[in-house]
């Protein structure tokens, strides 16, 4: 794994972190080096303030994977990212979704539907999960809806979580049909009004994030489990956060939502142990099976 993705990782600090770091060796720099991929791609769209020169950057990353694609790219991320796609047989097809997905939050900063803001969705986290998806294995084709719909749950709660200051950089993600069922109008939600109003738009929409956290959990099988550890890991610290979301009655203005580390750490700690001692009694066997360590008298 290149310097570069390690160094990217490393200072993110984020759920990805602490989902993934329990990972074997191979797969965790594989991990690693798509993570660093999607913050690169993210931070260019959050990061730099003039929006021509966000267009002309985009387009140069697009270009850029292009070229490592065949081989005669000089970013040395672009390049692991290659290999890794080959490695693991990661169709190319998910990196420019996610590309295609930080183009709109160049020139889209409305949503009339949610199902314009589910493409969005799909576009900047389910893409992500389907490249997971291969560094993980699998059985059975039914983890691609695990990972799509998990891709919706994860992106909506960060939506419900930072209203507040995605509307300060003029964006609201919320779909506009349904603040208008609701009572609740932009500007209302621009200076940060909390309203009856609010409060059962947030209802109403805690409930569809929570309707996919559902629909990733119903679709995965028993027996893809152990390969999903890791995604299962990022599912319970997002559906904490959306809990959290909920009992603070919506609340998202007057304080930001968010999970502290000790918590994440025991997430992700408690789902490795869970894991590996499954796992591994199983690859044992029960102990009344097992053949016998003492010596032949």
């Amino acid at each position: 794994m290149s310097a570069t993705a390690t160094a990217i990782t490393r200072s993110s600090n984020t759920s990805f972190y602490y989902s993934f770091s329990l990972l074997p060796r191979r797969e965790r720099e594989a991990i690693h080096t798509v993570y660093a991929f999607c913050r690169t791609t993210d931070d260019i769209v959050d990061e730099e303030r003039d929006e021509r020169k966000k267009t002309v950057m985009l387009r140069r990353w697009r270009m850029e994977l292009g070229k490592a694609i065949r081989g005669t790219s000089s970013s040395p991320l672009l390049n692991q990212l290659s290999v890794t796609a080959n490695a693991f047989h990661i169709p190319v097809e998910h990196f420019y979704e996610l590309i295609r997905g930080m183009e709109m939050d160049l020139h889209k900063t409305r949503y009339q539907t949610f199902d314009e803001l589910r493409e969005y969705c799909y576009l900047v986290a389910s893409s992500v999960g389907l490249m997971c998806r291969k560094i993980f294995g699998y059985r059975n084709e039914s983890t691609r809806d695990y990972a799509v719909n998990l891709g919706i749950a994860l992106q909506l709660t960060n939506i419900l979580r930072d209203l507040q200051d995605d509307a300060k950089r003029g964006r609201i993600y919320l779909p506009l049909e349904d603040m208008r069922r609701f009572g609740y109008s932009e500007d209302d939600l621009l200076h940060s009004r909390y309203t009856p109003a609010f409060v059962e738009l947030m209802r109403f929409e805690c409930r569809r994030a929570s309707m996919y956290f559902d629909l990733a959990r119903a679709a995965l099988k028993d027996e893809d489990k152990r390969y999903f550890f890791a995604a299962r890991i990022m599912w319970s610290i997002y559906a904490h956060t959306l809990n959290r979301i909920i009992a603070s009655d919506f609340n998202v203005f007057e304080r930001r939502i968010s999970i502290p580390k000790f918590l994440k750490v025991l997430i992700a700690f408690r789902y490795w142990l869970s894991h590996n001692l499954k796992y591994s009694w199983l690859k044992r066997g029960p102990w009344w099976q097992r053949p016998s360590t003492a010596n032949p008298s």
